[in-house]
């Protein structure tokens, strides 16, 4: 059992990850490309002031990102080779694909990622703890945008209409709200409609972690609070309202 579902696991990566990294090379750059903007933009803006905010705002971007982009690649596969359909029909299970193709995801980011924590290092340092602090908010800023992505793939009828979905979230979650900048940066009675985007606490968390902002230790836990119930709420309307099956 355990060694089928590595295999599934590792199918899932070759077909959706290596075979275009392999084969087309350039649509890596894509991957870098849209982070590593918005960090120069703001760089050049804020003249190196927000250098270490927009580092970590181009991570929460990658990472989310990344989960969206599952959705154009699930519908891709469902549509157009009916992939979906033999995974039904064969003795792999929903959670070991969409394990798999989520994987293939942080395959396909890794020069973006491997990119951002020399940017990381470099000029955030963050220790041990903090480190672990921030592995934790991406990888639930990744989750939730996962079973989001999933879970828009399975109603999707077409490849454009996935990219329309998932360009148009992507922009929503991490390019309008404050990912890039702290928050304060907004005035206040603009900066309630900010906290409707759960990438703003993602950024708050990090920033507040690495010393970037200052957070009262009851809206950091507040923050952690809601990532969670986010992650949880995406991951339960993932399992309940997803068409795995056609109908």
């Amino acid at each position: 059992m355990r060694g089928r579902i590595i295999r599934q696991l590792l199918a899932s990566v070759l077909v959706n990850s290596v075979y275009a990294m392999k084969n087309y090379p350039v649509v890596l750059i894509n991957t870098v490309l849209a982070p590593i903007s918005f960090l120069v933009i703001v760089n050049f803006v804020s003249r190196g002031a927000l250098l270490s905010q927009a580092i970590e705002g181009a991570f929460i971007m990658s990472m989310f990102s990344s989960g969206m982009g599952l959705q154009s690649d699930l519908s891709h596969l469902k549509n157009d080779f009916k992939i979906q359909d033999m995974v039904v029909s064969s003795p792999a299970s929903p959670a070991a694909y969409v394990l798999g193709m989520a994987l293939s995801e942080i395959v396909y980011s890794i020069p973006a990622l491997v990119t951002l924590i020399v940017l990381m290092a470099a000029f955030v340092h963050p220790g041990v703890i903090e480190a672990l602090e921030l592995m934790a908010v991406m990888l639930m800023m990744f989750t939730t945008s996962v079973t989001l992505g999933f879970t828009l793939s399975t109603f999707t009828s077409d490849i454009v209409q996935s990219f329309a979905f998932s360009g148009l979230i992507s922009t929503l979650f991490t390019t309008l709200p404050p990912v890039y900048y702290p928050i304060t940066y907004i005035p206040l009675p603009f900066r309630y409609l900010a906290y409707l985007s759960p990438t703003t606490y993602a950024a708050e968390i990090a920033q507040s972690t690495t010393g970037l902002l200052q957070v009262s230790t009851i809206s950091m836990a507040f923050a952690w609070v809601v990532l969670a119930v986010v992650t949880i709420v995406f991951g339960v309307i993932a399992v309940t309202k997803a068409r795995w099956r056609e109908v």
